[in-house]
């Protein structure tokens, strides 16, 4: 058997054990397991695929998406990552809940740093609301609680944590922790043999406990007791009722004014959270849309990188797929290919929209020419010392779009004065400016008659 045989072997072994422990949802086992499935084949679609399905059965829906986007990446074609891909994108609305549970569990892992466990459990509780599967979020509520000592509600979300990962080190951990702390009773103090009287009544020996002398002495003293509260009564309602009486207006004017101000504070409270709140959507959908954003990115870049290794494509068709990608939501890994990328395929590029632009403009077809040179210009603004720039500027010009048109003469004009386009770029904005300024007169002689 050779090494490749055995290292594909050792592969589906791994797998066959993660898919074994996922069953039984021994998801932390089934994740180490697939792990080492794809150390020794990262090309085990397989194991890829269902090392998605197990994060995304803990609630880690971004690493699922990562690991189906790489396996579809890896089998464009005849490829179950299809389906899923589509499937989690195809729930936007519940896509935004999940994402907007990620970024309140982050929260809550802050308010946990800064002694805000109050704070901490009531989003914690939101959190596994929206959100069922998120392991993590079961098992920081688990924490919280443990700590705070309410441990019924503790051994709730552990056992919450349990179904969703039998295996898991950080659940079972929490279970020991709860059954130690469950065997440590407090034991009850042993009486005292003092707790009882002894005394002879003739020949007889009487043993009484002492709380019936405790008693009998009570009741003397209850009925001195009135006698001295009588007393001590009509002290106060001399020297301090009749007083407070005089004070119970102004008293109870100031009570309605603080009841006024503690309403007015908790109207302030509830307005400022609305507003946080507000602007916490605000900022879950900008992320949404930036991660979806880049996540499409990142699969046009390797479509792009597939094309181009396949050398079947056009470097004017891969330029076009190239110019649709935002470099700036790709990673710093993401951004380093797109620039080999571009500076294998951009040239080539520039030179066939050049020719192609420039032939649409000699024909008058100035809306294809305006798309293709400004293809150009967006590869390489300074392509041909100019000449790309001053084509658009003709081709705007042509079209009837002056201020454009005049835009980009002024470009040639700044930045490449030594060029042989600059001089009949400067000539053209004459002309523009000497038929706006025809123009104004034109309008002004018509306004006086």
């Amino acid at each position: 058997m050779d090494y490749r045989k055995k290292i594909v072997y050792q592969s589906n072994y791994w797998y066959n054990d993660g898919l074994r422990k996922a069953q039984i949802r021994d998801m932390s086992g089934a994740i180490a397991s697939l792990r080492s499935s794809l150390q020794f084949n990262r090309e085990n679609i397989a194991a890829r695929n269902l090392l998605g399905l197990v994060y995304y059965g803990i609630g880690e829906v971004p690493k699922a998406l990562v690991e189906w986007i790489i396996s579809k990446n890896l089998r464009p074609r005849d490829n179950i990552a299809n389906y899923y891909i589509d499937t989690v994108q195809s729930a936007a609305a519940e896509l935004e809940t999940i994402n907007h549970a990620i970024k309140k569990y982050n929260q809550c892992l802050a308010y946990c740093r800064q002694n805000g466990e109050d704070l901490a459990v009531i989003q914690l509780k939101q959190v596994v609301a929206s959100h069922p599967t998120f392991l993590k979020a079961y098992q920081l509520l688990a924490l919280l609680y443990l700590h705070t000592g309410q441990y019924t509600r503790a051994r709730q979300m552990v056992r919450q944590a349990r179904k969703l990962d039998v295996g898991n080190e950080t659940t079972l951990r929490y279970m020991r922790e709860l059954t130690s702390r469950q065997g440590r009773k407090r034991q009850r103090p042993l009486k005292s043999k003092e707790d009882a009287v002894e005394y002879r009544h003739g020949n007889e020996m009487i043993i009484q406990p002492k709380h019936s002398r405790l008693k009998e002495m009570a009741n003397h003293l209850a009925v001195a007791n009135i006698f001295v509260g009588a007393a001590i009564g009509a002290a106060i309602i001399w020297f301090l009722v009749a007083p407070a009486v005089n004070q119970s207006s102004s008293d109870r004017l100031n009570s309605q004014m603080r009841d006024y101000s503690d309403q007015i504070q908790s109207l302030e409270a509830q307005v400022s959270a609305q507003t946080r709140t507000l602007d916490d959507y605000r900022a879950a959908g900008e992320a949404l849309e930036a991660n979806a954003s880049a996540a499409e990115g990142y699969e046009k870049l390797m479509t792009v990188s597939d094309q181009y290794d396949s050398e079947e494509y056009s470097n004017a068709s891969m330029a076009e797929a190239l110019l649709e990608i935002s470099k700036d939501t790709l990673g710093e890994k993401g951004q380093a290919l797109y620039d080999e990328l571009a500076a294998n395929v951009f040239p080539g590029a520039c030179e066939s929209y050049l020719a192609s632009g420039t032939e649409a403009l000699e024909a008058a077809d100035y809306e294809t020419a305006i798309g293709d040179l400004g293809k150009v210009v967006r590869m390489d603004a300074g392509y041909n010392e100019g000449q790309a720039l001053y084509e658009l500027a003709r081709a705007y010009w042509n079209n009837g779009d002056s201020e454009n048109a005049s835009k980009y003469f002024q470009q040639v004009v700044d930045g490449y004065g030594d060029s042989e386009y600059a001089e009949d770029a400067q000539q053209s904005l004459d002309e523009i400016a000497g038929s706006q300024t025809q123009d104004g007169e034109d309008g002004n002689s018509t306004a006086e008659e």
